[in-house]
């Protein structure tokens, strides 16, 4: 359960805008509207989600649904909450492996991810490995590494600018080894070629399929929250070639406005699958949407 302070970090000043709003304008108008469509736009809600969020509740008020700011409360969360609600969740139940094949750009926390996520699969009593296939980030496998002894869970890596397909089929040989729940892979995090990039991650790809028929797959783009809409362009990049299952959006500590997870998961359809809320290895949570939702208008 997240505490009541990292919930209040979620939005920021968002929270105290909109509660402003509605209490300067107790009955909904159109000059309300256009408030509350200024404290969304400012909150890293991007425009296009923020007009559908005015539209849906345009629309309440034309048909008598809103009477009060109490209902124009109640139809934000409930508005936000459908979509944040993708309903997807990490498929941990099959018979072989769980690939998890993790992407995002230097700088925000995808080793640190990484590692929370093991430490949270392990206490749940999965087995899991780490296979160390970034390896043309500098000393990417040494501080995977490093995180994979503090977990207490294997890693399988090579030399620095190895192929990173090879990691992955030492990495399957590995887990039928030892008969591994879960397969966390480092993978690419950088963008300068999409074209490579493409290529890079199918054959990853090809050879897990080559390996394990059938094996259940995450591609999960990690996110720096306090990056605001450059967090929106890596989505949209990534997406475009890497066939993403789900986003894990760290660094939502208190410097973060919530409003960027709004915006990811309407935008691109993706379900925010865990958010990070600190430094400390139990700082990755799965994400729940309704519980998000409701920490809007909680103070």
């Amino acid at each position: 359960m997240i505490s009541t302070s990292k919930k209040k970090s979620f939005f920021g000043r968002m929270t105290e805008k909109l509660e402003d709003v509605l209490l300067m304008r107790p009955e909904p108008d159109e000059e309300m509207l256009e408030e509350l469509e200024d404290v969304l736009i400012s909150s890293d809600i991007g425009m296009d989600t923020t007009m559908r969020i005015i539209e849906s509740l345009r629309d309440a008020i034309r048909h008598n649904r809103l009477y009060n700011a109490d209902d124009v409360r109640a139809q934000i969360k409930e508005i936000v909450g459908e979509m944040l609600d993708k309903g997807d969740r990490l498929q941990l139940s099959g018979e072989t492996p769980l690939f998890i094949m993790m992407i995002g750009v230097n700088g925000v926390g995808k080793t640190t991810s990484i590692a929370k996520l093991a430490h949270m699969l392990k206490n749940e009593g999965k087995s899991v490995l780490l296979v160390a296939a970034d390896t043309f980030r500098a000393a990417a496998a040494e501080q995977l590494s490093i995180w994979a002894e503090r977990v207490d869970v294997p890693i399988i890596k090579h030399r620095e600018g190895a192929d990173p397909s090879a990691v992955i089929y030492d990495g399957c040989n590995a887990a039928k080894a030892r008969g591994i729940d879960v397969v966390i892979c480092d993978t690419a995090g950088r963008l300068q070629n999409k074209k490579n990039l493409m290529a890079e991650l199918a054959k990853m790809n090809k050879v897990i399929d080559r390996e394990f028929e059938g094996a259940a797959r995450e591609t999960l783009l990690v996110v720096d929250a306090t990056t605001g809409k450059n967090a929106v362009s890596q989505a949209k990049e990534f997406n475009e070639v890497a066939e993403l299952t789900g986003i894990i959006l760290t660094k939502l500590d208190g410097t973060a406005k919530g409003g960027i997870v709004v915006t990811i998961a309407d935008e691109f359809d993706l379900p925010v699958k865990y958010i990070g809320l600190g430094e400390g290895m139990d700082d990755l949570e799965p994400f729940d949407p309704r519980q998000f939702a409701e920490s809007i208008f909680e103070g």
